[in-house]
């Protein structure tokens, strides 16, 4: 099993690169995007004796004390079974 864990920027915390992102992809004419944010994107390859229930927890655990910084971060996973 693999866990996709997605980390940005609380909507509250200003972003200074994705704000530099949209200002290039302004300049370059494309058209159409509001906003950019940047975040991080981790792949955790899961030991397959894990149940869904406990992957769910290890994720969350990993996610919210190592991956990210709770005062100025959020995450979202999703958990995809191994082919």
């Amino acid at each position: 099993m693999k866990a996709h864990v997605y980390v940005t920027l609380k909507r509250t915390v200003l972003d200074p690169q994705g704000q530099t992102i949209q200002n290039a992809l302004k300049k370059m004419q494309y058209k159409g995007v509001k906003e950019v944010r940047q975040g991080k994107f981790f792949v955790l390859d899961l030991d397959d004796s894990l149940d869904a229930a406990t992957a769910k927890e290890e994720v969350e655990r990993i996610a919210r004390d190592v991956l990210t910084n709770p005062v100025i971060e959020e995450f979202s996973y999703r958990l995809e079974e191994s082919a």
